[in-house]
C-alpha cells in the first residue's frame, strides 16, 4: 500500500510528521476503515527512516483509537465505531466560561486540558426529582411563550443567591436567564454596541477559544497584561478600549484573584471613561483556602454586566446561566435583545433549577463537589511538588484548574508534545496570549481525574520531562 506520507527531514520530529499524516488520511477517509497498513519495518524502509519512528507513530495512533493491532492480522485502520467515536469527540459545543472545551479528537488517558467539571458528579437523581416537581406544579399557562428574560421563580432565586454568595447588588428586574455565559456575552456586547462600543479589552493571557465569539460580535480585541494582582489597569488606561472583560474571582488561566486595589482602580476607570465592565464569574463557587470573593458588580452595579452559569457547578449541557445588567434602562433592552435571539431558555429546566435553589439542594451539591475538587487539587499540588519541584504553582485557592510556570527557557509545546505520547493531555499557555510575553507555562485542569490518576500522571510526566533535559 502506498501511504500518503510526505516527510520534511529538515523539520525534525519525524514520528510526529508520520502520525499527523496518517491521522489526517484516516479522518479524511483517504484510508478506509479496516485498511491494513504496512509493517513498521516495510514502511520505515519505504520512507527511509528508522523503524523506531514508525513504531512510535503506530503506537500513538493506536492509543488515540485510529489504529488497532490484532494477532495475525497486522495493523489496520480501526473499526467504524472507534473512528466515529473519535469524530463525535471532535464536535463538542463551546463552553465560554474560562475558555472553550478543547478538541476531543485525541482521547488522552490523563487529560489536563482546561477546567471542565467532573460530569459524573451531576446530581441526576436530584435533577429528575426537580423536573418531576416542575411538571407537577407548573401552570398550563407557563408552558407557553413567557418573558424572554426567564421565569420569575428562577430570577428570584438567582437574585437571592447572587446577593448571598457573591455580594451582588441587584433586583429581579436586572436579572435575565440566558443560555450560558456565551449568550451573556452576546447580549451584553450587542447592547453596548448600540452605544458605540467596538473595542473590547481582554486579559492577556485569556481563554483563546472564546475570542471567535467575541470578534463575531463585531468587536476588536485589545490585550491587557495580567500580573500577580490581576489585570493591569494602568495599561488598560493607555488603550482606547470601550469596554473590558475580566475574570476577577479566578483569572483564566493564571488563577490570580483581582486585588481590592485593582478592583477600585477598574471601577474608577469605568466611571472616568463613562463605560462598562463585563464580569465573568465562571467558577466563583469553588474556593478552598480563603473566604469567598465578592463580585465587582457589588461595588458598581451601575457599571457592571455580571455573567454566570451552572456549567461548572452542574453541567454545561444544561445551557442555563444568568446576566445581571446595570441599573437603568438596560432591563427592557436586555429583554428585547433576548427575544431577538431565541425567545428564552427552556421553561421546565428553569423551574427545576429554581426548585434546587429554593430547597437548598443546590448548595448541598456544591459543598459535596467542593470537597471532591479540593482533594484532587491537593493531590495534584502534592504530586507536582514531589516530582516536578522546579515548576512554580499558581492559582490554587479556587477553581478547577491551576497554572504552572515553567523554568525559563523551557519549551512548553515540546513538553506537551512529548506528554501526548504518554497519553497525557496538556495545554500550553502560549496560545492564550494576545500580544504580551510571559514565562512558559501550562494550564492543568484537575476536576476530571481522581487523586490516584493525578499522582500517576504527574509521575509519568516527570519521566518524560527528564528526557528533554
Amino acid at each position: 500500500m502506498d501511504l500518503p506520507i510526505i516527510l520534511d527531514a529538515r523539520s525534525g520530529r519525524l514520528a510526529v510528521q508520520v502520525t499527523v499524516s496518517l491521522r489526517d488520511a484516516i479522518r479524511q477517509q483517504r484510508l478506509a476503515v479496516g485498511a491494513r497498513l504496512p509493517s513498521t519495518r516495510a514502511l520505515a524502509t519505504d520512507l527511509g527512516v528508522s523503524r523506531g519512528v514508525i513504531v512510535e507513530a503506530y503506537e500513538q495512533l493506536t492509543a488515540e483509537g485510529y489504529l488497532e493491532t490484532r494477532r495475525g492480522s497486522g495493523t489496520r485502520v480501526a473499526c467504524k465505531s472507534s473512528t466515529e467515536s473519535v469524530s463525535r469527540r471532535r464536535k463538542v459545543a463551546p463552553n465560554v466560561g474560562g475558555g472553550w472545551e478543547p478538541d476531543r479528537a485525541i482521547p488522552f488517558r490523563y487529560d489536563f486540558r482546561f477546567s471542565t467539571p467532573d460530569l459524573s458528579t451531576f446530581p441526576r437523581g436530584r435533577w429528575l426529582w426537580a423536573i418531576r416537581h416542575a411538571l407537577a406544579t407548573v401552570a398550563h399557562a407557563d408552558l407557553g411563550y413567557i418573558n424572554p428574560c426567564g421565569v420569575l421563580a428562577l430570577r428570584e432565586e438567582i437574585t437571592s443567591y447572587l446577593r448571598r454568595v457573591n455580594a451582588a447588588v441587584c433586583d429581579v428586574e436586572e436579572v435575565a436567564i440566558v443560555a450560558g455565559v456565551a449568550q451573556s456575552f452576546v447580549v451584553a456586547l450587542r447592547l453596548l454596541s448600540r452605544r458605540g462600543c467596538k473595542r473590547l479589552a481582554v486579559e492577556d493571557p485569556s481563554g483563546y477559544r472564546s475570542r471567535g465569539l467575541l470578534e463575531n460580535c463585531a468587536y476588536s480585541l485589545i490585550g491587557v497584561p495580567v500580573d500577580e494582582e490581576g489585570i493591569r489597569v494602568d495599561m488598560l488606561d493607555r488603550t482606547d478600549a470601550d469596554v473590558v472583560l475580566v475574570t476577577p474571582a479566578h483569572q483564566f488561566p493564571t488563577g490570580v484573584v483581582l486585588s481590592p486595589r485593582r478592583r477600585a482602580e477598574l471601577v474608577q476607570w469605568a466611571r472616568r471613561r463613562n463605560t462598562f465592565i463585563l464580569e465573568d464569574n465562571y467558577d466563583a463557587e469553588f474556593r478552598y483556602d480563603r473566604e469567598p470573593v465578592g463580585c465587582i458588580q457589588g461595588l458598581a452595579p451601575d457599571r457592571v454586566f455580571l455573567a454566570g452559569s451552572v456549567s461548572k457547578s452542574l453541567a454545561p449541557a444544561l445551557r442555563l446561566g444568568w446576566l445581571v445588567v446595570p441599573k437603568g434602562p438596560y432591563s427592557d433592552e436586555c429583554c428585547a435583545e433576548r427575544s431577538f435571539l431565541d425567545l428564552g431558555s427552556p421553561v421546565l429546566d428553569q423551574y427545576a433549577l429554581a426548585h434546587l435553589l429554593a430547597t437548598g439542594t443546590y448548595d448541598r451539591h456544591l459543598r459535596a463537589v467542593r470537597r471532591r475538587y479540593r482533594a484532587r487539587r491537593d493531590a495534584l499540588v502534592g504530586a507536582l511538588q514531589q516530582y516536578l519541584p522546579s515548576w512554580r504553582i499558581h492559582g490554587i485557592a479556587a477553581g478547577l484548574h491551576l497554572y504552572v510556570e515553567l523554568p525559563e527557557g523551557t519549551d512548553a509545546r515540546d513538553i506537551a508534545d512529548r506528554a501526548a505520547h504518554a497519553s497525557i493531555g496538556l495545554e500550553p499557555i502560549d496560545s492564550m496570549r494576545l500580544a504580551h510575553p510571559s514565562p512558559p507555562g501550562l494550564v492543568l485542569g484537575y476536576a476530571r481525574l481522581s487523586e490516584e490518576e493525578l499522582s500517576t500522571a504527574i509521575k509519568s510526566l516527570a519521566r518524560h520531562v527528564a528526557k528533554t533535559k
